[in-house]
């Protein structure tokens, strides 16, 4: 074999194996024909995970810019946040969080340039 053949087998040796991984570690929990037993605390901690992941996303794309902490009130993100914030602790709702979020974004993002 030469050694682009080598190569070839290599890479699908290596996306065959990581398909595998991947379908084992997405389908863990749907494998048991049983519910898995897990204790109580770990699985009041589970109910806050999907906060926790967005909280991870969303943090970084809101409070920083090009990898460091916005140092001006002139970035239409802070205005945006803080009217969100405040919708969503009068109405409780998310839908209505984005539109006003966005609403007040987006004049000032792209009318005004911030």
């Amino acid at each position: 074999m030469s050694a682009e053949d080598w190569e070839l087998l290599y890479q699908l040796a290596a996306i065959v194996g990581l398909t595998v991984i991947t379908v084992i570690t997405r389908a863990f929990f749907m494998i048991p024909k049983n519910e898995l037993p897990l204790p109580d605390w770990l699985k009041r901690g589970l109910k806050y995970a999907p906060l926790a992941a967005l909280t991870a996303v969303i943090a970084p794309e809101v409070l920083m810019t090009q990898g460091h902490l916005i140092t001006t009130l002139l970035d239409a993100r802070i205005p945006a946040l803080v009217c969100a914030t405040i919708y969503y602790f009068k109405k409780r709702g998310i839908l209505g969080t984005i539109v006003v979020g966005m609403a007040v974004y987006l004049p000032l993002h792209i009318g005004l340039g911030w």
